[in-house]
């Protein structure tokens, strides 16, 4: 009699590192085919609902999927419009910004004189003259390749073909997939995987672009008081990045608090922004993306965060933004799937007491507004957060 002989575990470590390898080599030989395709795929999940509501009046869907297509591509057109106005009239400080550094180091260069009785070293004046060389030379160029890039990926004509394709044939496309993985007709698992992840794919992306409306009006509002010139720019640049988590909020703060620093007399002007911007991401953080967004896109920070390296070095910045939501929908797979659930554990967030408390503060939220909740809500919190710990 045949015993079965189990692989060992080293054998099985280097299989699924090999297969590991071998689709990292996929996706970045395929990247010219994948991120247009993905974006397409987001894109339409995002314009269906749109379509079956031109659908409604009994137009066909060949039309009503064509017109969605053309108010997505007149939406990104204003945007891209928008920064390139904003971008060519910030090219036009680069004489003033120079003003702006060469009175810095005069001033830095006096202090050493006055309160150091040290003369600055002849390096000061290089890495002035390098400071104004790099902005002189290189932000005409540098604005001429953030437009080209911009244009490129927004006029690449593939994706508002395969946006269009997919939103015409997405019934088709449904029918394939309950024909191709449901074991039996009556088997709804892998229709409530569809619809799982349309709804994170939807959910995800509008709640992100009301957030980013939130953020800009409040950012904007912030430089404007504090007297920051391009100021609707900033902000809408900064909440635009909010799309990568952790890191986005970080690079969108930098270019107005150096903006700050550079053009403004006070040294107070940077700092404020600093503040305005923390105090604007922490109500982002706890407060809008949790009730906007909602906890069907609920990560854990540490998986997201391998996720925007990863997609970093394998797309750049596409892989940044497209391997977040993507991320998401592999989490509601691997959680309908008894098989992946360990997986779909690890991605989702980790339950503790102060998110447990968050959660039921921002599902009570209304009730609170209303104020039609009873005595012991206090008292059901602290329940809440005490049996979650337990």
């Amino acid at each position: 009699m045949n015993k079965k002989t189990e692989i060992p575990w080293y054998i099985k470590l280097t299989i699924v590192l090999a297969g590991l390898t071998l689709f990292v080599f996929f996706l970045i030989q395929a990247r010219s085919i994948l991120i247009p395709f993905l974006f397409a795929v987001f894109l339409s999940i995002l314009l269906a609902p749109l379509s079956s509501f031109i659908e409604r009046y009994r137009i066909y869907r060949v039309f009503a999927s064509l017109f969605s297509v053309l108010i997505g591509i007149t939406f990104l057109a204003g945007i891209i419009f928008f920064f390139y106005i904003q971008i060519v009239s910030f090219a036009q400080d680069l004489g003033m910004l120079e003003k702006r550094i060469n009175e810095l180091f005069g001033q830095f260069s006096g202090f050493f004189n006055a309160y150091l009785d040290v003369e600055p070293d002849a390096q000061l004046e290089s890495a002035q003259d390098a400071i104004i060389s790099f902005l002189r030379d290189n932000v005409e160029p540098l604005t001429r390749g953030v437009m080209t890039a911009a244009t490129t990926v927004t006029m690449f004509f593939l994706i508002p073909i395969y946006v269009f394709l997919l939103l015409l044939y997405r019934d088709f496309l449904k029918d394939f997939f309950l024909m191709a993985l449901a074991r039996t007709e009556r088997d709804n698992k892998v229709e409530n995987i569809l619809n799982k992840v349309r709804s994170v794919v939807q959910n995800y992306t509008i709640g992100m672009f009301i957030v980013i409306c939130i953020l800009a009006v409040l950012n904007s509002l912030a430089l404007t008081i504090i007297g920051v010139d391009h100021a609707f720019f900033f902000g809408v640049f900064a909440a635009m990045l909010n799309v990568i988590p952790f890191l986005g909020p970080i690079i969108g703060s930098i270019l107005p608090i150096t903006y700050a620093l550079l053009t403004m007399d006070s040294l107070w002007a940077p700092v404020a922004v600093l503040a305005s911007f923390y105090v604007i991401q922490l109500f982002e953080s706890n407060l809008f993306t949790p009730m906007i967004v909602g906890q069907r896109v609920s990560l854990n920070p540490l998986v997201t965060l391998l996720a925007i390296f990863i997609g970093g070095q394998i797309w750049g910045l596409a892989g940044m933004i497209l391997f977040i939501p993507a991320l998401a929908m592999l989490k509601e797979v691997c959680d309908e799937v008894e098989s992946l659930r360990p997986y779909g554990y690890l991605f989702g967030k980790v339950k503790t007491r102060e998110t447990t408390r968050k959660e039921y503060f921002l599902r009570r939220l209304p009730e609170f507004v209303k104020g039609n909740v009873k005595k012991d809500g206090k008292d059901s919190v602290k329940k809440v957060g005490k049996d979650s710990a337990e």
